[in-house]
């Protein structure tokens, strides 16, 4: 049995489209069955964000994409932090396993397989808390596909028994940070602010579900599975999200590519290590706009 996909879409026709084609090229996607959450309109909603909503449904209806397609849509705007959290409670409980896509990942075609290879395979593991098709562009990493402690949400995979760890109180999963000294190592060596992102939750200066997704698998010292290189791309880093900024440095997909798995369950540290480097580049590239302009696009995808 091949893991159901759920995809969260709002109002943007044209990436919708372009996740789907992605989606249907995916070897397995026949077999596969697509929920679709789709969010309700903004009482302040405008006639060009009516119609881009009424076009995303029409682009659902186009074709079944998939094996067969269910599409739940919302009488309210739930926003994405709820609408994820609904979605993917829903039909993990139904079937055990979920791949969660958002209306602008666009995945290779080695996506599902890499998926419900792992899946599959990590099942019984309870220590994995996700699988992440996406992994920022890092270098000097000479295995296909490794763990880090905490768990991703770019195109991702996870199973009933790892969702019920999910801990939306954001008051308490800051408190333990803290309180046992992890800040550091939870902020990737200090080079990314969760910590700071966590804060801002437990304030309701933010409506995350990411944040407190990896902090709750953090805390439980679960780990996620990372391919070396990124089977999505996000195009949404267009400026055109609501919490998107516009921003080129997070590397594209790769075709063709199907990761090796790892036989033990531990975390990487040369490849956190890469990873935590990258974010350090984040804050010395193109210091002509903004030194933390960069950082600061990546921080409005997980304000969610």
């Amino acid at each position: 049995m091949l893991a159901p996909v759920v995809l969260f879409v709002y109002n943007r026709p044209n990436h919708t489209l372009r996740t789907l084609e992605a989606l249907e090229k995916n070897e397995g996607s026949l077999e596969t069955i697509l929920y679709v959450y789709a969010d309700g309109l903004k009482t302040t909603a405008t006639e060009e964000q009516k119609l881009a909503h009424k076009k995303v449904k029409e682009v659902l209806l186009q074709k079944k994409w998939c094996k067969e397609i269910h599409i739940t849509e919302s009488e309210t705007n739930l926003g994405l932090a709820k609408s994820v959290v609904k979605g993917v409670t829903e039909v993990v409980e139904r079937h055990g396993k979920v791949i969660v896509l958002e209306d602008d990942i666009v995945t290779s075609n080695t996506f599902l397989s890499f998926m419900n290879a792992s899946l599959e395979k990590y099942e019984k593991e309870e220590t994995v808390s996700c699988i992440s098709g996406y992994i920022y562009p890092i270098k000097n990493i000479n295995i296909d596909s490794f763990f880090i402690k905490g768990a991703d949400c770019w195109g991702w995979s996870t199973w009933a028994r790892a969702w019920k760890k999910l801990n939306l109180d954001a008051a308490y999963l800051y408190s333990e940070i803290i309180s046992k000294n992890l800040s550091y190592d939870f902020n990737f060596n200090e080079t990314y602010p969760y910590t700071l992102m966590l804060n801002a939750q437990k304030e309701n200066k933010i409506n995350s579900w990411a944040i407190c997704w990896y902090a709750s698998a953090y805390l439980e010292n679960m780990y996620a599975l990372y391919p070396s290189k990124s089977l999505v791309w996000n195009i949404g880093v267009d400026g055109s999200g609501i919490h998107s900024g516009t921003s080129d440095v997070w590397g594209e997909k790769t075709e063709n590519f199907m990761p090796a798995l790892p036989n033990v369950v531990e975390e990487n540290f040369l490849a956190k290590s890469e990873i935590s480097k990258f974010f350090l580049s984040l804050k010395t590239t193109n210091k002509t706009n903004n030194i933390f302009s960069k950082i600061k696009n990546l921080l409005k995808w997980f304000l969610k």
